[in-house]
């Protein structure tokens, strides 16, 4: 089994070729209690959107600190025109998951209790292979209790002193109090990050734990047969996303699927 060497103890890389193989992993300890996150490309590293915009656009790092609790500051002030019901104003880390749900860029990195959706997020645009990543939480609570104490950006006071100041080599997992459509439809969750100048995957290698975090590559042979079984589970964008949006962004899927014949080959299946 390949493993890649971190700056601390090595997370597994499994490099799958069929569905199977990956509800193997994913139906059996030590992985069915862990949290997963899907991605496209396998290539990408962990990073948040924020993190990922900083870098993209040259934002001076002594910068980040200022920038990030400035877009946070202008979120509450102008947001309360479009809610009805707007966040307690010191509720931090319920703004940036109303933030992260409408597509500003936070620290927020999108896991989800469900191997499946996070598969269905791996596959559903890849045109290369695709990527479930896995995060023990138990793991990750105890480094976290172990080293720094409890940080959790939900208490009043906690996201300014442990998160914005980028000090602290930790992540910290869980769910806003108050969960929104989306979240509670991908039962979804949060991991968010002590730093923005490191991934997700080095950040943990600092912890000084194993069996914390491991890949799980779905290369492109998969995506047929795992499409098609996800969309036999309702597991769609129509689901996950139960608005307008989703339904629209779910037919992309609707153009590669049809039960009586397979549009790519134009075979009938037996009847």
């Amino acid at each position: 089994m390949p493993v890649r060497k971190l700056p601390g103890p090595a997370y597994r890389v499994f490099r799958l070729k069929s569905w199977d193989d990956f509800l193997k992993l994913i139906v059996n300890p030590p992985y069915s209690q862990w949290a997963f996150r899907g991605e496209r490309d396998e290539r990408w590293p962990l990073y948040s959107s924020l993190s990922r915009y900083l870098q993209a656009f040259g934002v001076s790092p002594a910068a980040w600190t200022k920038q990030e609790a400035r877009i946070l500051r202008v979120f509450k002030r102008k947001a309360h025109q479009f809610l009805d019901k707007p966040p307690d104003p010191d509720d931090d880390f319920q703004w940036m998951a109303l933030m992260q749900h409408h597509g500003a860029p936070t620290r927020l990195i999108d896991f989800t209790w469900s191997p499946y959706v996070a598969a269905f997020f791996a596959l559903e645009r890849t045109i290369g292979d695709g990527v479930v990543w896995a995060m023990n939480p138990a793991r990750v609570d105890s480094s976290r209790a172990l080293k720094h104490g409890r940080m959790d950006p939900r208490l009043k006071g906690n996201f300014v002193r442990y998160f914005l100041n980028g000090h602290n080599r930790f992540i910290w997992i869980g769910e806003p109090h108050t969960m929104n459509r989306r979240l509670i439809a991908q039962s979804g969750t949060f991991a968010v990050p002590g730093v923005l100048d490191a991934p997700l995957e080095e950040i943990l290698g600092h912890a000084g734990q194993d069996n914390i975090l491991a890949k799980f590559v779905l290369t492109n042979s998969i995506r047929e047969v795992g499409m098609r079984e996800l969309y036999r589970m309702n597991i769609t964008f129509a689901t996950l996303f139960p608005d307008l949006d989703g339904l629209a962004k779910s037919l992309a899927y609707e153009l590669e699927f049809h039960w009586a014949y397979n549009p790519r080959t134009m075979e009938e299946y037996p009847t």
